[in-house]
């Protein structure tokens, strides 16, 4: 692995710090043993904490192309006794090597208008479709239609209604949204069974 390979766009950014932590995990409904994936999960700030709330019985896939990133996370994991955090080295637009139906619970932290701007986001939301089981949720957070900073541009930054529009032709119903920061918001989906 050559050392000199350019990280991904946004790779090393985390909008963990952003938001209200006690606001974001009670929304999620986390319970113990489920299965979820924190999808462009970066060095894992979401990731660890989505951990503990699914106890040893449950597992977290964390996925991203930041290799380095990958590395930060598994060695944080150890140094928590967190044993039940995969990590996948894949990209978010190309099929992931999990079954369908597999998650509980998709996270997607800042990362759709990533994949909106890259042209990736209906072949991303295809595979989260596959990926979450009938009746699963997704979380997606995203930074509000507002300039910055923080965050991305204003001009591919998306609105809530943006985000159902991207997600209900692949079988998401929106649930709710809740406020995290002046920055961040949080949508809720449910797979239609």
């Amino acid at each position: 692995m050559s050392n000199h390979a350019q990280p991904p766009h946004g790779a090393g950014k985390s909008s963990f710090d952003l938001i209200d932590p006690e606001k974001l995990f009670p929304t999620l409904h986390l319970k113990p043993g489920e299965v979820v994936l924190d999808l462009g999960c970066g060095q894992g700030r979401y990731t660890l904490p989505l951990a503990s709330l699914v106890g040893p019985q449950g597992m977290v896939y964390g996925a991203d192309l930041w290799e380095e990133g990958l590395s930060m996370l598994t060695q944080k994991a150890q140094e928590q006794g967190l044993t039940n955090i995969h990590t996948l080295l894949a990209d978010a637009s190309q099929p992931l090597p999990l079954p369908d139906g597999r998650v509980d619970l998709l996270f997607l932290a800042t990362v759709l208008h990533d994949l909106a701007e890259a042209g990736q986001a209906q072949a991303a939301l295809a595979e989260m479709a596959r990926l979450v089981k009938p009746g699963g949720r997704l979380a997606v957070l995203e930074f509000k239609k507002i300039e910055g900073p923080p965050g991305p541009p204003l001009s591919i930054r998306l609105s809530p209604e943006d985000v159902v529009a991207l997600l209900s032709p692949h079988g998401f119903t929106f649930g709710q949204i809740t406020d995290l920061s002046p920055h961040i918001y949080l949508m809720m989906f449910r797979k239609q069974p």
